[in-house]
């Protein structure tokens, strides 16, 4: 009797070829599978989460290992309902007390996986359910399995007793929903009194959905009661999908001290499993069932899961699209300002009047020094400190405008995030507070401008040539032009208001001692690299936006590299099919 809901998949991964291109692409699935994260709360995500733990899950810990290994024993999982008798049944089947069956419920102890001696090789840490520890004693830790090997096991053949499916202990429910998720065949055992029980069905549905080999036992029922009890259990599965698998009755007996019942109760059963472990045609057949039927299901589950990926980058995408529209509106502002004389106010306009007076320094520098070196003396004496004034002015003035930008884009940015629960989700999820400007901003900033500071002192170096040894240069030096470039720089085209007479002074300055050709080049330079260091520091905000979403890790191209996964796996599942019975899966 061969276990099974429906016809045989028809599949073959043992072929060498076959097998081993289907491992690499179920692989890269996996691989797929966990660049998709679904970390935000849009609408119906949780199950899909769930689904897609539950997929991942079913690669790592089943068809990942069933296909780097299907020559492996056929893994025989013992699951079912609280009370059912399923550890009685495990040790009455070996003939020896394996699992100790539990008085108190729920029964937390690790589950027992019982093989060949000779089999041990194939259920190290690297084989089945991985991210369990292997012991080899009875044990209360639930992240264990105790392997204990024994001769009255075929080889070929292993039998994992499972937590109950409807525990009450949460940790157990899923242990044993994971390990029914690893078996290459369910032995999934019901009683007279649990056997309508609507949780075990629930297994038993993805069990028909996966296409996984399935038997049942109907255990610790009436001898008078097994008739009656089995026809209607035979109706059940039918219903459900179920009455191609084997129905196999135990009836109620007395369990012995070692936790056995008597050996003809569990006779049918063991020589059902005998002679699956002495065919090895047949057990290649029904784990390329189950494997098939696990690989169709992961494929299956894996569009849904792009598209919810795909629908999390467009919402990542969408809120940095906010973030670029009010970080681009900041840096227009801030390089406007920049470049337009708004910054020619207040403290900086004051301290450049100290420097340029009432225009007596220039037409000091427009006269013939041999004849007036006596006032030309008079009118800089003093300026190189006055100078120092208007650089640290400038100074201030960049930084208070960067500020006030960049404080003003972040509390916009996070007020338009804020509107989406799960914008709102993202800034809590980062220790940054992206409400306020970057901690580092006033640091960068002053780098910033001192840096600006500097190369406008280069480019005075490098276009006063032979005036670098004139009196008029020698009158105010670098740091003396290199202020008035920068205050000239400020205030942009066509300066208006209290500032144009002052400005037009710095012009006059500037073209007396370097010449207009040279005066108007290296404005426009100063301009250029001013706005480039201002809009590498709004860049810097903007980028602080990035890092909620980088640390999703919400790739965009995610979500079709998880599609296009999940067709190869698809194509060579139906290359298999073809190669087997030709069956359609």
């Amino acid at each position: 009797m061969t276990p099974g809901h429906q016809a045989l998949s028809g599949a073959d991964f043992t072929d060498d070829g076959l097998g081993a291109r289907m491992l690499t692409e179920v692989v890269r699935l996996h691989g797929s599978l966990k660049a998709a994260p679904l970390p935000l709360d849009l609408p119906g995500v949780s199950a899909l989460r769930i689904g897609r733990d539950q997929v991942i899950a079913q690669l790592e810990d089943y068809v990942i290992p069933r296909l780097a290994e299907v020559e492996a024993p056929l893994l025989v999982v013992v699951g079912g309902s609280t009370g059912a008798g399923k550890s009685t049944l495990v040790n009455t089947l070996v003939g020896h007390k394996v699992t100790t069956p539990g008085l108190l419920r729920p029964t937390t102890r690790s589950p027992v996986l019982v093989h060949h001696p000779d089999d041990a090789r194939w259920f190290g840490t690297d084989r089945l359910l991985p991210d369990l520890t292997r012991v080899q004693m009875a044990t209360t830790d639930q992240q264990a399995i105790q392997l204990v090997p024994s001769d009255q096991v075929p080889r070929g053949l292993a039998i994992l007793d499972a937590p109950d499916v409807d525990s009450v202990d949460e940790r157990n429910r899923e242990l044993a929903t994971q390990l029914l998720a690893a078996a290459d065949l369910w032995l999934f055992v019901t009683s007279a009194a649990r056997y309508s029980d609507q949780v075990p069905w629930d297994h038993l549905k993805v069990a028909v959905e996966r296409n996984t080999a399935v038997a049942l036992v109907l255990s610790r029922t009436p001898t008078d009661d097994v008739a009656t009890v089995s026809v209607h259990l035979a109706r059940m599965m039918a219903a459900r999908g179920l009455k191609d698998s084997p129905l196999f009755a135990v009836q109620h007996g007395t369990v012995s001290e070692e936790g056995l019942l008597p050996t003809s109760y569990g006779a049918e059963i063991r020589t059902w499993l005998d002679s699956l472990a002495a065919d090895a045609a047949g057990r290649r057949e029904l784990v390329n069932q189950t494997v098939a039927g696990a690989v169709r299901t992961v494929t299956r589950k894996a569009f849904p899961i792009a598209d919810a990926a795909a629908l999390q980058v467009g919402a990542v995408a969408d809120l940095l699209s906010v973030a670029d529209r009010v970080y681009d509106d900041a840096q227009t502002g801030l390089l406007a300002d920049a470049a337009d004389g708004a910054l020619l106010r207040g403290d900086l306009l004051a301290r450049w009047q100290e420097f340029v007076g009432s225009g007596e320094l220039v037409r000091s520098l427009e006269a013939k020094v041999g004849f007036v070196r006596e006032r030309l003396v008079n009118a800089i004496k003093g300026k190189p400190q006055q100078a120092e004034r208007v650089a640290v002015a400038i100074e201030m003035a960049l930084e208070a405008a960067v500020a006030d930008h960049a404080e003003r884009a972040a509390a916009a940015a996070s007020a338009a995030w804020s509107e989406k629960e799960y914008g709102d989700a993202l800034l809590a999820a980062t220790a940054d507070d992206l409400s306020r400007a970057g901690r580092s901003l006033r640091t960068l900033t002053e780098q910033e401008v001192r840096g600006w500071q500097e190369e406008l002192q280069e480019f005075v170096r490098h276009e006063a040539g032979d005036a670098r040894h004139s009196a008029r240069f020698l009158a105010l030096g670098v740091h003396g032009l290199s202020v008035t470039l920068g205050v000239v720089a400020l205030s942009g085209p066509a300066p208006r208001g209290q500032s144009a007479e002052a400005v037009r002074l710095g012009q006059t300055l500037l073209e007396t001692v370097l010449g207009r050709d040279a005066t108007d080049r290296i404005v426009d330079q100063a301009r250029g690299t001013l706005a480039r260091r201002l809009t590498t520091l709004m860049g810097a905000e903007r980028a602080r936006y990035l890092a909620p979403a980088a640390q999703w890790q919400l790739k965009p191209d995610a979500p079709d590299a998880l599609r296009q996964a999940a067709r190869r796996v698809d194509d060579l599942r139906f290359a298999a099919a073809k190669k087997g019975t030709g069956e359609h899966l």
